[in-house]
């Protein structure tokens, strides 16, 4: 049997979007206290996500003699 889902049922990825978009706009020294705060806001706009996966990488970060990128990755469960 197939399962139906409503649209009131899903995440509005649109405005996931939207969150993030604003949120990178915000110069944050730490990738760390980006992720979480990323977590927490799009948590807060619809509390039935139960678990959340953010992950980050910057290109090139500007630390001497590094080559690469530097990623962060969280996972917080609600």
């Amino acid at each position: 049997a197939q399962t139906i889902i409503a649209l009131e049922q899903t995440i509005n990825y649109a405005t996931v979007y939207e969150t993030i978009k604003h949120r990178m706009q915000i110069a944050t020294p730490l990738l760390e206290t980006l992720v979480q705060d990323l977590s927490e806001e799009i948590r807060a706009f619809d509390n039935r996500i139960k678990s959340i996966s953010v992950s980050v990488e910057k290109k090139n970060p500007p630390m001497p003699n590094m080559e690469g990128s530097v990623s962060v990755h969280y996972k917080k469960d609600f």
